[in-house]
């Protein structure tokens, strides 16, 4: 991999990564395209996503410095039998709703392999059809937001979810381990079926995206083969610093669009590059050629 693919790949996860249009999909498909495969492919997206994590803690240092320190108070309640449910403060009850919204990725993990093996194989219609289908959930997501405040609902915050609300999300953000289905757009888009505000959704998304990415990347990285890989280190390191810099950009746009109701503009990106990948991969399917040997 060289130092210009490396940069061409940071931008794409840093910028997809939290614009709900699937860094793993896009990833995957410039994988596709260039060649690049296997276990090389697969130690550049672990260290593109780490990358991607020093953008989150740039953007929203003040609450996750918040949410550690009561975090740790939270511990010591609990074993000092001090713990009340009904008098958690807003920043205990987001860590405890975190908690639950991670615990449907462990049924998940269970079929990780036929997750993976979408964007293993040498077939991109499984990202086009993923692609759809954040498309589609993107759509209902900002029509049900749009709903609850012209019907005067109250919307939600991050700290009066319910435990069935963190479960839900829990469960879309666990069909977004397959490629082509966004992850920043699975959570937000269940934060407002749920009736969440839209700016809570994206930084309830943003920071439930922290222990996700790093238990992701670890599990990619512990199911590496046992024979070592060619892989230079410099262009992983750009790579990962130009992902935390796109990622950086991309969650102030994220937050712009949010406040200004044009989400629904990622929609119809997702619709028309997902038509377009399906059609790439069923022309490389009929007439036996691929795209990846034709650029090269």
């Amino acid at each position: 991999m060289t130092i210009i693919e490396a940069v061409i790949q940071g931008i794409i996860q840093g910028a997809t990564e939290f614009l709900p249009v699937s860094s793993s999909g896009h990833l995957s498909l410039f994988q596709h395209l260039t060649g690049i495969t296997g276990e090389t492919a697969v130690i550049t997206t672990i260290t593109l996503h780490v990358g991607t994590l020093f953008a989150v803690v740039i953007a929203y240092y003040k609450k996750i410095c918040a949410l550690i320190k009561e975090f740790f108070a939270m511990v010591r309640d609990i074993f000092t039998g001090k713990f009340k449910w009904s008098t958690m403060n807003g920043d205990r009850r987001m860590i405890i709703m975190i908690v639950i919204s991670i615990l449907p990725l462990f049924i998940f993990y269970v079929f990780r392999h036929y997750f993976t093996a979408v964007s293993a194989d040498n077939d991109i219609i499984g990202e086009g059809i993923c692609f759809l289908y954040t498309s589609a959930i993107l759509m209902i997501g900002s029509r049900c937001s749009r709903k609850y405040e012209r019907t005067g609902r109250a919307l939600k915050t991050s700290q009066n979810l319910t435990v069935a609300d963190a479960l839900i999300i829990g469960l879309f953000q666990g069909v977004a381990l397959l490629p082509g289905v966004s992850r920043s757009g699975s959570t937000i888009s269940g934060a407002q079926i749920c009736g969440m505000k839209r700016e809570e959704s994206v930084e309830y998304s943003f920071i439930l995206g922290i222990p996700v990415i790093l238990a992701g990347a670890l599990s990619e990285f512990m199911d590496l083969g046992t024979e070592s890989v060619q892989v230079e280190i410099l262009p992983l390191i750009v790579g990962a610093v130009v992902a935390a810099v796109a990622g950086y950009f991309a969650i102030i746009l994220i937050r712009w669009l949010t406040k200004s109701d044009r989400f629904g503009i990622f929609s119809v990106y997702t619709l028309i590059l997902g038509i377009a990948v399906v059609g790439i991969g069923i022309y490389e399917h009929v007439t036996g050629n691929f795209i990846a040997d034709m650029i090269s």
